[in-house]
């Protein structure tokens, strides 16, 4: 019996009834430590109405040197899912379409890496890919963050969101950055403007208030909408070109008081994305909620633990507080010269 076994745009032709190392072509894919990652596997079985049917099955595995250390990652049957240890929760089926078995990967962390063999089976003839994934800490020249402004969420339109970017030292995104953010573990609810017209927004964990729970991770889209309706923003800022810091103070200070100490330090109070940079570009870290230039207060977490985002790295949004409690301290930034 001749078996067909396909893989991406390469179709090879086995005989017998076991795969052999040699006639498994393998795909090499990179994912970000913390990231998202797509492991590619697209199958076209020589029954074309085959593998449209529900009874198909789909199979994802970690494999190791000694296979009785393989690990179930998720099997699908039919309409039937489960995913396995690690594991559940993180994977997702893309499923662009009926012959899309392709694997989603959330929060990748080094325990990932390895080799997966995808396998489907229609109950007539059965194909295998296997892919090969690496996981690096990355190098991130940008940090894609969500803004809303004082007045709440959804109260900009597009030129408003353009403004309110470039008042927080970024620019608008672009759906490029947006996605590369989502890689990169990005998690947001709230749909914001991007540089093309389009609304959207990126979703690492499927849950009902976003989308559904039943739509694995991705960007979620509202498509181009017209340039006058509100909605949130998302913003893009670069490397900074500057000293982020915390400026420790003897007591806490009002807004007022907040940008004079600034001054006061030769320097100017933070903008919003002044600490996105420091926290996602240099991994900046402190347990402080501090005043920024928008009114705003927030404080930047590398390190999660205990009172100090305990289950991710963040930067925390506390509000826009009444510019007059004398409760918070505040965050400079002092250009290069």
């Amino acid at each position: 019996m001749m078996r067909l076994l396909c893989i991406t745009i390469v179709c090879l032709i086995l005989a017998g009834s076991a795969y052999s190392e040699e006639t498994i072509l393998t795909v090499n894919v990179s994912a970000e430590l913390g990231g998202n990652i797509t492991l590619p596997c697209r199958i076209v079985s020589s029954d074309t109405l085959s593998f449209g049917d529900n009874g198909h099955r789909i199979k994802w595995t970690k494999v190791e040197v000694d296979e009785a250390l393989n690990k179930d990652v998720l099997v699908k049957m039919g309409e039937h899912m489960k995913t396995y240890g690690n594991f559940e929760g993180r994977v997702f089926l893309q499923g662009l379409d009926s012959e899309d078995a392709s694997l989603i990967m959330t929060e990748v962390s080094m325990d990932d890496k390895g080799k997966y063999h995808c396998e489907v089976d229609n109950g007539i003839e059965d194909s295998l890919q296997e892919v090969i994934l690496e996981v690096h800490a990355g190098l991130t020249t940008g940090a894609v963050f969500p803004y809303s402004p004082p007045s709440g969420r959804y109260n900009l339109n597009f030129q408003d969101a353009v403004q309110a970017c470039e008042d927080q030292e970024a620019v608008i995104a672009s759906h490029e950055q947006l996605l590369a953010a989502w890689k990169g573990g990005l998690d947001w609810c709230n749909a914001g403007w991007l540089s093309d017209g389009t609304v959207q927004y990126p979703i690492t964990k499927p849950r009902h208030p976003c989308g559904g729970s039943n739509n694995g991770p991705g960007l979620r889209t509202y498509g181009r909408q017209e340039k006058i309706r509100q909605f949130d923003v998302f913003c893009y800022t670069t490397a900074l070109k500057g000293n982020f810091y915390w400026l420790v103070q003897p007591e806490r200070l009002t807004f007022d008081e907040a940008v004079e100490a600034c001054r006061d330090d030769d320097a100017e109070i933070a903008k919003v994305g002044h600490m996105f940079a420091a926290w996602k570009l240099e991994g900046y870290d402190r347990c402080d909620a501090g005043w920024l230039a928008d009114g705003s207060v927030r404080y930047p977490i590398s390190r999660p633990r205990k009172n100090c985002s305990p289950t991710e790295a963040a930067v925390r949004f506390v509000g826009f507080p009444d510019k007059t409690v004398k409760s918070y301290g505040v965050y400079c930034y002092k250009p290069d010269q």
